[in-house]
């Protein structure tokens, strides 16, 4: 049995060490961070060539299952991969962290893209911890606020006029985002709704501090691939145990 994953995510890689050796694991990256963490298995890094591409290289490589662990934002590899998976005649399978959900004390306020995110900051601070990676950091180029940007690989212009880049990769913890609020002043936070507790003490760090925070949703599963909340669920459901 050969199952390719579509990978990058912490929930990827412990996925291919469920799978590996019982059966052959191809873990695709997409070649976007400079050094990343390999699982394990056989690893190809790069895009497919789009929807053809990829329906091409399963035909070709005789894969029997695909498991879409990509990043709950990666939208375009994602609604790529269910067309993929449709043409070649695989079964796909969508591995998704539970997103995040606001507990007491929490000021949340969604915003459903990086530009309504950028727009809701309308008079909520002037210091901002924006952790929404590197991709993206045009919709907050044209801000007034001064912006602290957190992100694994150095981001490309355009980026805030006003912007410190830290350069850090999680899993986090709660002390250190503290003193990271407190160090740089931070009066607002602007993530994701990645999920998962790798980065979440930041969320825990802004409720003890007061701080507002703008939550980006995430975009949804493509309609009709079955999902999966946990490395060990997409295992069983693969293996059929």
């Amino acid at each position: 049995m050969h199952v390719l994953i579509l990978g990058g995510t912490t929930e990827a890689r412990a996925l291919a060490g469920l799978l590996h050796p019982r059966v052959r694991v191809t873990s695709s990256l997409a070649g976007r961070v400079a050094r990343p963490r390999l699982p394990e298995g056989e690893v190809r890094i790069g895009g497919f060539g789009g929807v053809d591409g990829l329906a091409a290289w399963l035909g070709e490589h005789a894969v029997d299952a695909v498991i879409d662990a990509t990043h709950p934002f990666a939208e375009r590899i994602s609604f790529n991969a269910a067309r993929a998976a449709a043409t070649a005649h695989v079964p796909l399978l969508a591995l998704r962290r539970p997103g995040w959900v606001p507990g007491a004390g929490d000021d949340w306020r969604d915003a459903g893209s990086l530009a309504e995110a950028a727009t809701a900051l309308d008079g909520l601070g002037d210091r901002v911890f924006l952790t929404t990676g590197r991709m993206g950091l045009a919709a907050f180029a044209d801000r007034p606020e001064w912006f602290l940007v957190r992100s694994v690989d150095a981001p490309e212009a355009p980026v805030p006029a006003r912007a410190e880049v830290l350069l850090d990769r999680g899993p986090f913890t709660l002390d250190g985002e503290r003193e990271l609020l407190r160090r740089h002043r931070i009066d607002v936070l602007v993530t994701k709704d990645s999920g998962g507790t790798a980065t979440a003490p930041k969320l825990t760090a802004a409720r003890e501090a007061g701080i507002p925070v703008v939550v980006v949703r995430r975009p949804p599963v493509p309609e009709g691939v079955r999902t999966a909340t946990t490395p060990e669920e997409a295992a069983a459901l693969v293996l059929g145990d």
